[in-house]
């Protein structure tokens, strides 16, 4: 991560009122890096070489989260993935999902490739846009 990058974490995490300590800066990081949602097995993997436990790694999540950094989803296997809430889906919070059936890999879809239309008999959230999309096949790599 670049001192650049650092800097903006940094004041990232002070705009939402959070102190910019260096496990949350790693947290925080690694979401803003990725280009899907992370479990936090995944984040535990890539961050305990740099001196960070579980139960940390756990706590900065969750206050991530609770500060509106961070968006936190089951995609059906009971396991929460967590994703940096990103401008591109400031519109759309509940952006769509690939999941790949074959490597377990997951996407974040872009918005035009699922339109959701609330129609007369459909449930209140898909009107309120307070539904998760997941499309489920092979990626291109298992393809």
């Amino acid at each position: 991560m670049s001192a650049l990058s650092v800097q903006q974490l940094r004041a990232r995490l002070r705009a939402c009122g959070l102190r910019a300590t260096l496990p949350r800066i790693a947290v925080l990081g690694q979401l803003t890096a990725a280009e899907g949602p992370r479990s936090h097995a995944e984040l535990t993997d890539a961050l305990t070489a740099r001196g960070f436990d579980r139960a940390t790694i756990y706590r900065n999540l969750m206050d991530l989260t609770d500060a509106g950094l961070v968006s936190r989803t089951d995609l059906g296997d009971h396991r929460w993935r967590f994703e940096l809430k990103r401008a591109s889906h400031a519109q759309d919070p509940c952006h769509p999902h690939f999941i790949c059936e074959g490597c377990g890999s997951i996407a974040c879809l872009p918005e035009a490739s699922v339109e959701l239309h609330a129609v007369r008999g459909a449930p209140r959230a898909l009107r309120h846009k307070s539904v998760q999309v997941q499309v489920r096949g092979l990626c291109n790599g298992c393809a």
